[in-house]
């Protein structure tokens, strides 16, 4: 069973590591929303098209509040959840298949 406790500790990592990256991803895409960057720039649409997908949707059901867009802090909040509660239970999982 090690083996298998392993492998949910690795899956663990990793998935901690994708949602750290995301979450840094997401708050480049709002400081990028401060300033008027080029469109065509590969960087920029890079961030553009791997955080639309996700923020599009919230961004429909809820309304701007007075300009400020409230659905990066959404995801924000969502990506903390995700760590705290899917990764710290993937390792205590682990932990007990050891």
């Amino acid at each position: 069973m090690f083996i298998l406790g392993n492998f949910i500790d690795a899956a663990a990592v990793v998935i901690g590591y994708v949602l750290k990256l995301y979450m840094w991803i997401i708050i480049a895409r709002a400081i990028l929303s401060w300033v008027n960057p080029d469109p065509y720039n590969t960087i920029v649409r890079f961030i553009h098209n791997v955080t639309e997908p996700v923020l599009y949707p919230i961004r429909s059901k809820i309304p701007y509040l007075g300009g400020i867009d409230l659905a990066p802090i959404i995801v924000i909040l969502i990506i903390v959840f995700l760590d705290n509660f899917l990764v710290r239970s993937l390792h205590k999982l682990a932990f007990m298949l050891s």
